[in-house]
């Protein structure tokens, strides 16, 4: 691994978590129903027609379906779903924490390896850390041996590349509870480069007010994996 290009993606990281409505800026989600109220840290009324929410913000009318957005003085409104049901959120740079920062491990070349993708389409039961139940689609498995350990990751494919959730020995006691990894897309011959330096923390680590969803239990390790980032300090 290129020392410049970990320090890049370190610094873009950074940016996508600190940056005046990153991760760690989200101040509110809110379900919303047909009944229009108030709702804490979100400026204006809100209610959802079904598709989007609906807010009155200062006399006019916001529409955000998921993924739409506007800006309120310094907040960032933002449409929000998840299986039908429709959310508000507010993006606050006011709750960022000075000073805090993300907790990173020296990079270790033993822990990029090699895996081998195999393709097996799967749905398990999900938990996301509110407690909301759901189901996960999968597709398919990345074994892996590390330290003399043989893994196996389960992951989703992309266009762009696998990604997965993971928890590992280090998870509550040395690192976050869970965390992310995305892989590149897997050579003709099912090989793919396991770079578990780039692991890092999922959005609920910088605010209770996201809904990720736990790792599935086959991405639940004995083993630790004390590289990557580890934790907010």
């Amino acid at each position: 691994m290129d020392a410049a290009a970990h320090r890049a993606w370190i610094d873009a990281r950074d940016r996508a978590v600190w940056g005046r409505h990153g991760l760690a800026a989200l101040a509110a989600t809110h379900w919303l129903d047909d009944r229009e109220r108030e709702c804490d840290g979100v400026p204006g009324v809100w209610r959802t027609d079904g598709a989007a929410a609906i807010g009155r913000v200062d006399g006019a009318v916001l529409r955000l379906a998921p993924g739409d957005e506007a800006h309120h003085g310094d907040v960032l409104l933002r449409g929000f779903a998840r299986e039908g049901a429709i959310a508000v959120r507010a993006y606050d740079p006011a709750v960022l924490r000075p000073g805090a920062r993300i907790e990173r491990a020296a990079y270790d070349p033993r822990h990029r390896v090699t895996g081998v993708f195999r393709t097996a389409a799967t749905s398990e039961p999900a938990v996301a850390v509110d407690g909301h139940r759901t189901s996960d689609d999968f597709d398919g498995t990345v074994a892996f041996t590390l330290d003399g350990h043989p893994l196996e990751l389960t992951v989703q494919r992309g266009a762009k590349g696998l990604t997965a959730r993971f928890a590992d020995a280090t998870s509550g006691v040395g690192s976050f509870g869970f965390r992310f990894l995305r892989l590149p897309l897997p050579s003709a011959d099912g090989s793919v480069e396991v770079d578990l330096n780039r692991a890092y923390l999922p959005p609920c680590a910088f605010s209770d007010h996201y809904v990720c969803l736990l790792p599935p239990a086959g991405n639940r390790w004995t083993v630790p994996v004390p590289v990557g980032e580890l934790r907010v300090v």
